[in-house]
């Protein structure tokens, strides 16, 4: 299974890794742009990373049903920071229901150290048929 990357995803260097409908891994050099003026990693980057990637891997797996799947909410904890290298992220699949999914992510620095966690929930919702919806 396998998406292209585009859009803000592009714009933030994701590189997908891995996906399947149980897990999905990706990446993200670290470069000044996604740093806050502390010099970490932006906690949005964590957050951001999880909805691409999750969202991502689940409408890869809803889109053959004609459904999609989008972000519908995210909760993230900071663990410890991110100032050079890369983001290594994994995210797993907990629930995948007929309406939501739910994801954990984690996401680890170079040395394989736990930085952040972030909790998933992708909504799965059925595809407009109409014209400019």
């Amino acid at each position: 299974m396998t998406a292209p990357v585009t859009g803000f995803d592009e714009l933030a260097g994701l590189e997908l890794v891995s996906m399947d409908a149980e897990t999905v891994s990706a990446r993200v050099e670290v470069r000044d742009e996604l740093r806050q003026p502390a010099g970490l990693i932006h906690g949005g980057v964590y957050a951001a990373i999880a909805e691409s990637i999750c969202s991502t891997a689940t409408d890869a797996v809803v889109r053959e049903d004609g459904r999609t799947a989008q972000g519908l909410s995210s909760q993230t904890s900071f663990l410890r920071p991110i100032t050079q290298g890369t983001i290594h992220a994994t995210a797993r699949r907990r629930h995948g229901g007929r309406t939501t999914w739910v994801w954990e992510m984690e996401a680890t620095d170079d040395d394989g150290r736990l930085c952040a966690l972030v909790r998933m929930t992708v909504a799965v919702r059925e595809l407009s048929r109409g014209s400019g919806s």
